[in-house]
């Protein structure tokens, strides 16, 4: 008698998208309560009329800017998560290889180290509204080409996106906190405008995935090719926006004084653990997404990709809500601390991986804690960059922190993908042990204290 065995797709529970789309609302509900509670127990004042008609005015101008940033940020983050929801999908469909995939991924992450660290420093220069321009041509290039090429070139579309996803990462964040600046508005202001942008970020990541899989359809090479229209519509859209709705007055800065000023900070070491922490978070984000499906698919798992990929970013939303509670709440935390201790969870989490990666429900549980931690750090080292890094470096402080997580996943991708010296656990642990370094840099910039933002603003 023979014995038949059933065929099983592991899925993740429906009711778990309602379970974090509950706590993000209760999360966000309940802490403006929670906050005007606490500022009412500190405040043993009442502030004057004057005042309060002046924090209405102030609060009004700020939420009108905040949320048209929101709105280009979330366009932007639609416009990155069309290209990633296909992944390898894409390439197989245009007869891509393991190795010619692997070979584009080096190819990316190489013009990336190579053109994108500078382009931080150029975005300073000439403005980040032009940066964001660049970014928005950068896909609607690789739109049109995908579009009028029958196979087109794998590598050239890497280092498009790739170095998109260079400006992305830094343009942004640098325009709005310049912008609040000059407009006047506090620097308290941006805590919420941080969280905001990563809770955006990821809603935004799995709308561009619901718009995927409508565009899919039953046809793949329709869908495929219906979703490099919207991207090429989403980027006209977007440079239309930036061109016309985005004002910046860019200040005519000396290439001799914009170096001197990078001299004097690259003797602080603050500036170092900084950037090295932001390093080894984007290197941990890097492996992961590379690593997840195929540790989730390991040993001829059948597995429903495109139905964990939003509890992952859901899990991401969640964290970012616990940022203020952490930060501005009735808890009222030093973001140095618990940045620590984030990190120690998240290496953790990664190590567990590292270490035994068999069962699926642990792994996605693993991946959605990292992912919420993800959400929390993001923001919080965000603030830091606002207490320690001057506004007109700060792109390019941002895109050369990014060059050692470049170097060391193009290292690592070499190793793996061409002379197959490593396994995927060793990788996730190279991870774990930056997380590791990144919670040492955060204590060791708890230890030295934090040097007044004003003294940066004279360079």
């Amino acid at each position: 008698m023979g014995v038949v065995i059933e065929s099983y797709v592991w899925e993740p529970n429906p009711s778990l998208y309602i379970f974090i789309f509950i706590c993000c609302f209760f999360s966000i509900a309940l802490f403006q309560n929670a906050s005007k509670s606490n500022n009412n127990t500190n405040k043993s004042l009442s502030p004057s009329p004057l005042d309060h008609a002046f924090s209405s005015f102030s609060s009004s101008n700020f939420l009108r800017f905040q949320r048209k940033f929101l709105f280009l940020f979330s366009l932007a983050s639609v416009i990155e998560g069309l290209w990633l929801v296909f992944g390898e999908f894409e390439l197989a469909f245009y007869g891509v290889s393991k190795e010619q995939t692997v070979i584009s991924l080096c190819v990316g992450f190489g013009a990336a180290l190579l053109v994108g660290t500078f382009l931080g420093m150029l975005s300073d220069l000439i403005g980040h509204k032009n940066a964001c321009l660049i970014f928005c041509t950068l896909h609607f290039f690789v739109g049109i080409w995908k579009r009028i090429m029958s196979h087109p070139s794998i590598w050239l579309a890497s280092i498009c996106l790739s170095l998109a996803n260079s400006i992305f990462s830094f343009s942004f964040e640098a325009w709005v906190v310049v912008e609040n600046e000059k407009r006047g508005h506090g620097q308290d202001t941006l805590s919420d405008t941080f969280w905001l942008m990563t809770f955006f970020e990821s809603a935004s990541l799995i709308g561009s995935q619901a718009l995927a899989n409508w565009l899919l359809g039953t046809n793949p090479e329709k869908g495929i090719v219906s979703c490099s229209t919207a991207t090429i519509f989403l980027a006209i859209v977007g440079i239309i926006c930036v061109g016309k709705g985005w004002k910046e007055t860019t200040q005519s800065t000396v290439i001799q004084d914009y170096t001197v000023s990078y001299a004097n900070i690259f003797s602080d070491k603050r500036m170092w653990l900084l950037g090295l922490a932001h390093a080894c978070l984007q290197f941990s984000i890097y492996i992961f997404w590379i690593l997840w499906a195929p540790m989730l698919v390991a040993d001829g798992r059948e597995v429903y990709l495109g139905l964990i990929y939003p509890c992952l970013l859901g899990a991401r939303m969640l964290g970012s809500t616990v940022f203020p509670w952490l930060l501005s709440g009735p808890l009222s935390l030093r973001t140095e601390d618990c940045l620590v201790y984030a990190f120690i969870v998240l290496g953790i989490a990664l190590s567990i991986v590292a270490y035994d990666y068999q069962e699926i429900g642990t792994l996605v549980s693993l991946f959605c804690l990292f992912h919420a931690g993800v959400g929390l750090i993001m923001p919080s080292l965000a603030r830091l960059r606002t207490m320690h890094v001057p506004n007109k470096l700060r792109g390019g402080m941002i895109s050369l922190s990014l060059a050692p997580a470049n170097v060391a996943i193009l290292f690592l991708l070499m190793q793996r993908g061409y002379y197959k010296k490593i396994e995927n656990s060793t990788m996730m642990a190279f991870a774990a042990i930056g997380l590791f370094i990144a919670a040492g840099c955060m204590h060791l910039l708890k230890q030295w204290g934090k040097q007044p933002y004003q003294n940066w603003r004279k360079l």
